[in-house]
């Protein structure tokens, strides 16, 4: 039998709407069972503590029991790679930082694309960092520990939790901005190398909040600055770099939730509308400032917000870490 164009297409049309109605139906009584939330850092870090404090509101808000899943290796990687792998249907979520989805692109041969494979949730927070130091290190100001660096070329050394890691790559640009020079020291994890530092077996970390607040306020370290035009609310006795006279040194890790790329719109649409919602809460957001995270705005917290700052980034940062050559071993 000969079918007509008019009815080929009309079947096609058909064929499609049916294909199509078993996700619209899931996107509209989602969610309906436990959504897994991978985390690519090790239990009790600063990305795992924002997790955990962030889907436990969430869970209220959906209704539904919110798993953090610790997937730690490769800087992060082999955790993205598992969101990028799984079905796109809202279950499997990944939180994902600056580095992961920017850095490790071109620092790791990835099976993924960290753009085109995923689809931005929300910006949860945007943190600076802090410029810190071993006790007995003789500078006590940014200024002086600048001087320091100029005066002893190639002898200090930097701790990083790994090569590629946030510590390593925005050493790089201090570099190039104080025009100084200085040793790596990679370890695996923040908290081994603030345990060196406190050991006074490195000389300086330029560390996330979280890691260093506490032993800076345990007097186990010493403060420089905070990598960002203002100082920090949980910590106003840091000058930031600004008021140190390095303005050209803003730089900060931002921590978002993403999906599996095709993942539907009404999904993501709901995702979203939960972490707003759940950045909105007063008691929460406090919290969140406690550990060393900034909440950003409400107008970055949006889907396309994500996108673009990932965009940017990706046009400031690659470059950077293509002259310097930097590549896991």
């Amino acid at each position: 039998m000969t079918l007509s164009r008019r009815k080929v297409l009309r079947l096609g049309a058909g064929t499609a709407a049916i294909a199509a109605a078993p996700r619209l139906t899931n996107a509209q009584s989602y969610p309906s069972r436990p959504i897994t939330v991978i985390v690519p850092f090790a239990a009790g870090g600063p990305v795992d503590t924002l997790a955990r404090v962030v889907t436990q509101r969430m869970r209220e808000i959906l209704g539904q029991p919110i798993v953090v899943e610790n997937v730690a290796g490769a800087a992060g990687s082999t955790a993205v790679g598992r969101v990028a792998r799984a079905a796109p249907d809202g279950y499997t979520l990944g939180l994902g930082i600056w580095s992961t989805h920017v850095v490790n692109a071109v620092v790791y041969d990835l099976a993924y694309d960290v753009v085109g494979d995923f689809a931005p949730i929300a910006l949860l927070t945007d943190n600076a960092v802090i410029i810190v130091a071993r006790r007995t290190l003789p500078a006590d100001d940014m200024r002086a520990f600048v001087a320091w660096l100029k005066a002893n070329p190639g002898k200090a050394l930097a701790g990083t939790s790994g090569v590629g890691s946030p510590q390593h790559i925005f050493g790089l640009l201090l570099q190039q901005a104080t025009q100084t020079q200085f040793g790596f020291v990679h370890y695996r994890g923040g908290a081994l190398a603030m345990t060196d530092l406190m050991a006074e077996r490195i000389d300086f970390i330029i560390s996330d909040q979280v890691t260093a607040l506490a032993q800076i306020r345990a007097g186990t370290i010493k403060a420089y600055a905070v990598t960002s035009s203002s100082r920090l609310g949980a910590a106003g006795d840091i000058p930031s770099v600004d008021e140190a006279g390095f303005p050209s040194f803003h730089v900060s890790v931002w921590n978002a939730m993403w999906a599996p790329k095709g993942t539907p719109a009404a999904i993501i649409a709901r995702l979203n509308a939960a972490i707003v919602e759940t950045l909105s809460d007063a008691a929460l957001r406090k919290r969140l400032e406690e550990l060393g995270q900034d909440v950003v705005a409400r107008e970055r917290q949006t889907p396309d917000a994500l996108a673009a700052q990932q965009k940017a980034d990706i046009a400031k940062w690659w470059p950077i870490i293509k002259a310097a050559g930097v590549k896991a071993n």
